[in-house]
């Protein structure tokens, strides 16, 4: 238990992106004394793709690619500072499946966060969205003469009232010609207005 508070203590006390450029510069380190005391020959630049992969904690594009970079000027002086081993053809393959792996993992993981970026994006729109949208649903209950609605509780309210209640929906009101006609039409004010 007092492990666990101890950790949540230090977790609070450093920021989760300064931990990864911590482990990815410990992580650099190690690979690169690991590569200068391994025998030409063997592919140890391959684990910096590790590197690469940690490096994708921090928010930052670019990041990354510094990331990547560095691990490949690594992976090129480990080439000349290793001990001797292997056939010269073997050791020059073995750097370039390293670089091709580390550059590899940089462009996919990459690719994998820009969409991973969309794909929030959308989903904060959608809910944007989803949160301006009332939308009324279902069999709504209405007076065929007066067309007043009835609510959920039994009371027949207005049409404007009950909508603009249910929905973000406002009214503003006028008068169609048809209905002009028929509460206006024999009025000598509106006759005369008309012509």
């Amino acid at each position: 238990m007092q492990i666990k508070e101890g950790m949540e203590k230090t977790t609070k006390l450093i920021h989760p992106h300064t931990l990864a450029y911590i482990i990815c510069i410990f992580l650099s380190a190690l690979i690169f004394a690991v590569d200068l005391f391994t025998p030409l020959g063997v592919a140890a630049g391959v684990l910096y793709v590790a590197v690469v992969l940690v490096s994708l904690w921090v928010p930052k594009r670019n990041f990354t690619l510094w990331v990547s970079l560095a691990s490949s000027v690594l992976t090129i002086i480990g080439l000349f500072y290793s001990p001797q081993g292997g056939e010269m053809w073997k050791v020059i393959f073995n750097r370039a499946l390293a670089l091709f792996a580390i550059w590899t993992t940089t462009v996919l993981t990459l690719k994998r966060r820009a969409i991973e970026e969309e794909r929030l994006s959308s989903v904060q729109e959608a809910k944007q969205l989803l949160e301006e949208t009332k939308i009324l649903r279902g069999l709504i209950p209405i007076c065929a003469s007066c067309k007043k609605i009835r609510d959920d509780r039994g009371y027949w309210n207005q049409l404007e009232s009950y909508i603009e209640k249910h929905s973000d929906a406002r009214f503003s009101h006028g008068i169609c010609r048809e209905c002009q006609n028929k509460l206006y039409g024999d009025q000598d004010w509106y006759t005369k207005g008309k012509r």
